[in-house]
């Protein structure tokens, strides 16, 4: 709803701060505030000190960062790839295997993560596909999490495309692949890319199937933040979930610079 009164934009501003600091900016400012201090006896933290960035951007907290990384991006192309494919399918096909698609689709997502985790446990800890105690069966996990946000993302940009270019296309004698290829994914780019930054982050902070598959060589840094924290290094703990964030916000934004980039081609 759009305001045009000058009180009522103020009102307006004012409702948003009151929601949004203590909601949203007062947790994370309190986690920065955490993993610059050394101890916290009273209302604010005391000691400044930058030494766990040094430990938390160096040795197994680098290594853990780097899995995450790895872990998110696989699973992100892999999303992309049978999500964006899956959505292209169902545009094809009538209301009710589109509605079943869908149905199949939403189910991971539907349920708690813990429980895909453990149906992926036990999928595959046994031949003729073994990854249990590999690296695999946690993208495998992320991948299975993830897929159906980029299903939706690219479902929906199909059912708001123009049909007029295809039918253009298909008029001048272009064949069913050169359409796909020259016309929709084109013009699919921003909900592709938008997709892409939705399932990378939502892979990044992934935990809870995540701690019923990592192997001892494969652990990714939500897993070492919450080792941390239940040993009770609060503040080694804010201070990765601080690089967490970064590193995250960081691919995020060169995600939607391309995603600009592609709404202007």
């Amino acid at each position: 709803m759009l305001v045009h009164s000058r009180a009522g934009k103020w009102a307006t501003w004012a409702v948003f701060l009151l929601l949004f600091v203590p909601l949203f900016a007062v947790p994370l400012l309190v986690i920065l505030a955490a993993s610059l201090a050394t101890n916290w006896s009273g209302a604010f933290p005391s000691g400044p000190t930058v030494e766990r960035y040094s430990a938390a951007t160096s040795g197994d907290s680098l290594q853990a960062l780097t899995t995450s990384l790895v872990t998110a991006v696989a699973a992100s192309v892999l999303a992309l790839v049978l999500g964006g494919w899956a959505a292209l399918a169902a545009a094809s096909l009538r209301k009710r295997g589109k509605r079943l698609l869908d149905a199949l689709f939403i189910l991971p997502v539907a349920v708690p993560s813990v429980v895909v985790g453990l149906a992926v446990l036990v999928a595959y800890s046994r031949p003729p596909v073994l990854l249990n105690g590999t690296r695999w069966i946690v993208i495998l996990a992320h991948t299975v999490l993830v897929t159906a946000f980029a299903y939706q993302s690219v479902a929906a940009a199909i059912r708001r495309m123009d049909p007029v270019y295809e039918q253009a296309a298909a008029g001048l004698g272009a064949s069913p692949a050169r359409v796909l290829w020259r016309i929709r994914l084109p013009l699919l780019l921003p909900s592709l890319t938008s997709a892409a930054g939705l399932c990378f982050a939502l892979s990044m902070g992934e935990l809870s199937a995540t701690m019923m598959l990592y192997p001892p060589d494969w652990t990714p840094l939500p897993v070492q933040i919450f080792a941390a924290t239940d040993r009770g290094s609060l503040f080694t703990g804010a201070a990765l979930a601080v690089v967490l964030m970064a590193t995250t916000l960081l691919v995020l934004a060169a995600v939607s610079r391309i995603r600009t980039r592609a709404s202007y081609r």
